[in-house]
C-alpha cells in the first residue's frame, strides 16, 4: 500500500525555483572541481652502491626530501597537476638511494573565479594527491630493500601562503 505523502507548507523558506532546479541536476552555475586520472609521469630509483649498501649503510645516515608544485592549464576547465618529488638518502659510505618523482593528475576546474583558481591547484589539488604519491614512494623504498619511507602530510596551504609571501618580497625588491 502506498503511503500519501504530506503536502509541505508554502512557508518553508523552500523556493519553487529551486525545486525545480533539483529535479534537473546539479546547478550549472557552481564551482566544480573534480580529478579525471591520476599517473605516474616520471619515475627514477637509484641505489648505487647495492647491495653493498643494504648490507652496511654506514654511519650518520641523512635524508634530504624535497616537493614541488607545477600546475599547467591544458585546455578550457582541464588543467594538470604535478607534484615533483625529490629525496636523496646518503650517509658516511656514500649514497644509499636516490628517488626523483613526478606525480600528476588531471583536473577538471568549472566556475572558478579567478582569483581562486591557483589555491585551489596549488592547495587543494596537490591534497587530493599527495596520499596516493606517498604509497608510491613507500612502495618503491621498500621494494628497493630499504624501509618504507612514509612521508609525513604536508600542509600545502602554508607551503603556498609562504611561497606566496616569498613573491611579493620578491616584487617588491624588483620593483624599487
Amino acid at each position: 500500500m502506498a503511503k500519501k505523502k504530506k503536502a509541505v507548507p508554502e512557508g518553508n523558506g523552500a523556493s519553487k525555483k529551486a525545486d525545480a532546479g533539483a529535479a534537473d541536476g546539479p546547478d550549472e552555475d557552481g564551482a566544480q572541481f573534480g580529478i579525471l586520472a591520476q599517473f605516474i609521469k616520471d619515475l627514477s630509483f637509484e641505489s648505487p652502491n647495492a647491495p653493498h649498501s643494504l648490507q652496511a649503510p654506514g654511519e650518520n645516515p641523512k635524508l634530504e626530501v624535497n616537493v614541488q608544485v607545477q600546475a599547467i592549464k591544458h585546455a578550457d576547465e582541464v588543467y594538470e597537476v604535478g607534484l615533483l618529488f625529490e629525496s636523496k638518502a646518503q650517509s658516511d659510505v656514500g649514497v644509499i638511494y636516490n628517488i626523483e618523482l613526478i606525480y600528476g593528475a588531471m583536473f577538471h576546474a568549472a566556475n572558478i573565479p579567478d582569483d581562486y583558481i591557483l589555491p585551489v591547484l596549488y592547495v587543494d589539488a596537490p591534497t587530493i594527491m599527495f596520499p596516493f604519491m606517498r604509497r608510491v614512494i613507500a612502495d618503491l623504498t621498500r621494494d628497493g630493500g630499504f624501509q618504507p619511507l612514509m612521508l609525513d602530510p604536508i600542509d600545502f596551504g602554508a607551503l603556498f601562503q609562504k611561497n606566496a609571501e616569498n613573491a611579493k618580497i620578491q616584487d617588491a625588491q624588483v620593483e624599487s
